[in-house]
């Protein structure tokens, strides 16, 4: 599964102090958010003249396609001078795969520059892309953060005052959304109302910090202040945090994303109080207690699988062993059009360590399946080396409809579990057995309540309304 992006902003304290680099480096954190494109959008309050033209233009600007190492080659994050700036990881979700959809978004107008970074899903989006064309709005990019962009500005134009804008737009957008908006040399923060998406804020002694996971201050050794909470707006004047709760927007319930806690987030995040590694730990704990199993040896599905499989070596006493080497330098897999291709594909990017395999009751743990195609393949994989068994255990409960919100999912006829009983898939995948954990025992291990949750992909209650046409609109391209 991709979810949908990294964001950073920093604010500096300091009118001389250049945060590209400190922007560069928390991206780099949440490089596991997104690996199609990258970008950085800062702003110079000091001096945004072009000695040569004489042109006044404080905003500095750079994106591209690939990970940010690809991105920011040679000493292009030295052009990239300001006090205030904000940055993006990208995975396509809504919008392809493609340079003119990388972010940040910037917009220009008089003597303002709104530049946007956004994690999450507006599900109305084809109604308001409609509307803003109809208006005489040229777009670029096929993003609904692009759509966002634009609704930014044509009520900031109207006011020039950010919070109000925000106030003015979060009654007309649904769906998810974290964002960073830079306008000039201000930030704000923004997280939807529901809090889907994580944002967080840190402190350093010379700027203020917003991104999406709390391991994004730790690289550049900022101080975790608190989370975001839903439904409110972060801005800084004289190095202060202030806050703004929307009043607008429409209401609804805490629906933190479940998968944060199971797949998305780095383990060594805090995301809403909720530690991301001992959350998989109670996860592994309670596929144990809920699904004992007699076996060799405890193995996961590297890497996000490994905190889960150790879980459940520890509550098991059984021990904990590789059985797969990943391959840490193949960052995608193309499609390929033969299973033979496909095959090699996942070869190319798993390897079975024989010795640990051969004779062996193996319990393999995986954190989700969703289409299933890649764990009959790495299955199969296994039992090239000959183990004596092989017990599928999943971390997640079956994924039986498609996410809304940011998180590139099947759709529901591409989803196994929505089409097959687990007996059945287990023996598509040809295991001595196959256990997912029960929806109440992961929401138990998390430590968060089922009702602050939001559970739309394993039981289809969404916590907001979807939009009838949304599959007609063709919800992954306009």
């Amino acid at each position: 599964m991709k979810d949908k992006c990294g964001i950073v902003g920093i604010h500096s304290k300091n009118t001389f102090e250049d945060v590209s680099s400190f922007i560069y480096y928390g991206l780099h954190a949440l490089q596991h958010r997104g690996q199609e494109s990258a970008g950085i959008t800062t702003f110079n309050r000091n001096d945004g003249k072009n000695h040569l033209t004489g042109d006044y233009n404080p905003l500095n600007h750079h994106c591209g396609m690939g990970l940010l190492t690809d991105v920011f080659k040679d000493d292009i994050i030295n052009d990239l001078n300001g006090e205030v700036g904000i940055g993006h990881v990208r995975y396509s979700t809504t919008g392809q795969s493609k340079f003119e959809n990388s972010q940040p978004f910037i917009t220009t107008f008089n003597d303002f520059s709104i530049a946007i970074a956004h994690n999450g899903d507006i599900i109305n989006s084809g109604h308001l892309r409609r509307d803003l064309i109809n208006e005489g709005v040229e777009f670029i990019s096929d993003t609904d953060s692009e759509i966002l962009c634009h609704l930014i500005k044509k009520e900031f134009s109207k006011n020039h005052d950010m919070i109000e804008t925000l106030e003015n737009i979060s009654h007309i957008i649904k769906g998810s959304y974290s964002l960073v908006i830079m306008v000039n040399g201000d930030l704000y923060g923004i997280r939807d109302p529901a809090g889907m998406k994580p944002l967080a804020i840190g402190e350093k002694d010379n700027f203020f910090m917003i991104a999406s996971e709390s391991v994004a201050f730790d690289i550049v050794e900022a101080k975790f202040i608190r989370d975001v909470r839903p439904g409110e707006v972060i801005s800084f004047n004289n190095n202060k945090i202030n806050s703004h709760k929307l009043e607008k927007a429409v209401t609804t319930k805490n629906s933190h994303c479940i998968f944060e806690y199971v797949y998305f987030a780095r383990p060594d995040s805090t995301i809403d109080g909720k530690n991301i590694y001992q959350a998989r730990l109670n996860i592994g704990k309670a596929l144990y207690n809920e699904f004992p199993i007699d076996a060799d040896v405890i193995m996961p599905v590297p890497d996000s699988s490994i905190p889960i499989a150790i879980g459940y070596s520890r509550a098991s006493g059984i021990p904990y062993g590789e059985g797969l080497i990943r391959n840490r330098y193949v960052s995608r897999t193309f499609i390929m059009p033969t299973q033979e291709e496909r095959e090699l594909a996942v070869k190319l990017k798993m390897n079975p360590l024989a010795s640990e395999l051969e004779g062996k009751k193996i319990v393999l743990i995986d954190d989700s399946i969703v289409r299933g195609t890649t764990s009959k393949s790495i299955i199969k994989l296994l039992k090239e080396a000959g183990p004596k068994e092989i017990h599928l255990m999943v971390g997640c409960p079956p994924i039986m409809a498609p996410c809304f919100y940011g998180v590139a999912m099947a759709t529901k006829n591409e989803l196994i579990a929505a089409n097959n009983s687990i007996e059945e898939i287990k023996e598509n995948f040809a295991t001595d057995s196959l256990n997912y954990i029960s929806l109440d025992n992961l929401i138990s291990a998390i430590g968060i309540p089922a009702e602050e949750l939001c559970l739309g992909c394993l039981n289809e209650d969404y916590p907001t309304e979807i939009p009838s046409d949304l599959e007609v609109e063709s919800y992954y391209k306009f």
